[in-house]
C-alpha cells in the first residue's frame, strides 16, 4: 500500500513522462502525430494482401477480423520492447534523483496504451464503413479487456525493464521473440486451425484469452465467454505480481549497474 500511495504522489510525473513520449514519438517526421494511424493501417493492408490475396484463408472479410486482433497485439508487443529499454533511457535520472523506478515501465506502458486507443478509432471507423457495425451491449466489456490488456502489458514491462538494467542484449532479444511470439499467438488466425495436440500450449499463451476477447467483441460482435476473460484477468495479475517483485528486487543496483 505505502508503494502504490508513493506512486500516487508521483502521478503528475507519469503523466508528464506520457506527454513527452506521445509528442516527441514522431517529431520532426512531416505527417507527425498522423502515423498513430498509419502504422496500423499499413500493417493491416501488408497482413491482408498476404493472407487474403496470395495466401487464402476462407475467413470472412479478413481484414477486418485480423484488424482488431492485430492492434491489440501491437500494444502488447510495443509495450514489452520499449518498456525494456525504459530504465536505460532514462539513466541519468535514475543516478541523480529519487523517485519511484517504477514510474518509467509505468509512463511507457501508458504512453503505449494511449496510442492504441488512438488506433482504435481507425478500427470503429472501418467497422462502421465495412457494414460491419457493432454491438452496444458486446462494447461494455471492451474497457475491462482493454485494463486487463494493461495489467498484463504492464508486468511484463518491470520484468523486462528490471532484467534488461543487467543484460543488455535482452533488449535487442526481446524484438525476436516478439515477433516469434506473434505467430503463436490467433492473431493472423483462427484458433480451430491449429491441431488440436497443440491447443493446450495455445491456451496457455496469456495474450491468447486477449486476443479472443477482443474478436468476440469487434469481430463476432458478442459477449466474450467469462471464462475467457476470467482467465486473461489471472494471467494479468500473476504476471503483474512477478513482474513488480522481480523489479522492486533488482532496482535497488540500478544505479551501479548504469
Amino acid at each position: 500500500m505505502n508503494a502504490l500511495k508513493e506512486l500516487y504522489e508521483y502521478r503528475q510525473m507519469i503523466a508528464s513522462l506520457v506527454r513527452k513520449d506521445l509528442r516527441g514519438r514522431y517529431k520532426g517526421s512531416v505527417l507527425g502525430f498522423m502515423w498513430t494511424f498509419i502504422n496500423p493501417l499499413l500493417q493491416l493492408l501488408v497482413y491482408t494482401l498476404v493472407f487474403s490475396v496470395i495466401m487464402k484463408n476462407g475467413i470472412e472479410k479478413y481484414y477486418i477480423y485480423l484488424f482488431v486482433g492485430l492492434v491489440p497485439w501491437i500494444f502488447f508487443s510495443t509495450s514489452v520492447t520499449s518498456g525494456a529499454s525504459s530504465v536505460m533511457m532514462n539513466k541519468e535520472m535514475v543516478k541523480k534523483i529519487y523517485f519511484p523506478r517504477e514510474v518509467m515501465p509505468i509512463s511507457c506502458v501508458t504512453s503505449n496504451f494511449v496510442n492504441m486507443l488512438y488506433s482504435f478509432i481507425v478500427i470503429f471507423v472501418v467497422l462502421l464503413v465495412s457494414g460491419v457495425g457493432v454491438n452496444p451491449i458486446a462494447l461494455l466489456c471492451l474497457i475491462p479487456v482493454m485494463l486487463v490488456e494493461y495489467i498484463l502489458c504492464l508486468g511484463f514491462a518491470l520484468l523486462s525493464a528490471g532484467l534488461t538494467v543487467y543484460f543488455r542484449d535482452l533488449e535487442y532479444v526481446l524484438g525476436i521473440v516478439t515477433m516469434a511470439w506473434m505467430y503463436v499467438t490467433p492473431v493472423l488466425y483462427d484458433e480451430s486451425m491449429v491441431p488440436e495436440k497443440f491447443r493446450t500450449l495455445l491456451y496457455l499463451n496469456p495474450m491468447t484469452p486477449i486476443i479472443l476477447a477482443y474478436r468476440d467483441i469487434l469481430y463476432y460482435k458478442q459477449v466474450p465467454e467469462m471464462s475467457t476473460l476470467l482467465q486473461a484477468l489471472v494471467v494479468g495479475v500473476v504476471f503483474l505480481v512477478i513482474g513488480y517483485i522481480v523489479f522492486r528486487k533488482l532496482q535497488k543496483g540500478f544505479a551501479e549497474e548504469m
